[in-house]
């Protein structure tokens, strides 16, 4: 993701002070939360995935109950940074997406997101049975964590700089 990414996105999700983080699985959603000042994600919750249109309009009502201003949709780009079939089918899910929740999307590498957070969950020892509950909105966290890092150091350049964010 770059810079000049980062800040169209930045200035195309005004519409609400809060984004949403998310981790497509192929059975769960797992979903995060920002802050209003989009400094902190939160987890949120995990959407038992049951077909496109309900998972779309669960997703497009905590939008606005929340307030949300754009999309950070964690990337599964393979460990070489290449793009393969899970990459593929999170691009599809977007497309589809945009005609029921039209807003502004960002994608953020999420390799070993997952992964990260399990070997937490496993140091804070929780049970297999806790960390599957939790897992996949923690990993949405841990995403969207990383990707308001990254705008936050990105746009901040910029206003050193005195460019325009």
């Amino acid at each position: 993701m770059d810079v000049a990414e980062m800040r169209a996105f930045a200035e195309a999700s005004q519409g609400g002070p809060r984004l949403i983080g998310i981790d497509l699985g192929t059975k769960t959603i797992g979903l995060a939360l920002s802050d209003v000042g989009r400094q902190i994600a939160s987890p949120l919750e995990t959407i038992r995935r049951v077909k496109f249109t309900p998972d779309v309009k669960h997703l497009a009502a905590l939008c606005e109950r929340h307030g949300v201003g754009g999309l950070v949709i964690g990337l599964p780009l393979n460990m070489d940074g290449s793009e393969g079939v899970r990459v593929q089918s999170t691009r599809s899910f977007v497309r589809n997406m945009k005609p029921l929740l039209p807003l502004p999307v960002l994608y953020c590498d999420e390799r070993l997101s997952t992964a990260a957070v399990t070997r937490a969950l496993i140091a804070a020892d929780a049970s297999r049975a806790k960390r599957g509950e939790v897992v996949d909105m923690l990993a949405a966290a841990y995403i969207l964590q990383g990707c308001l890092d990254q705008m936050r150091g990105a746009l901040a350049d910029d206003a050193e700089s005195g460019d325009e964010p």
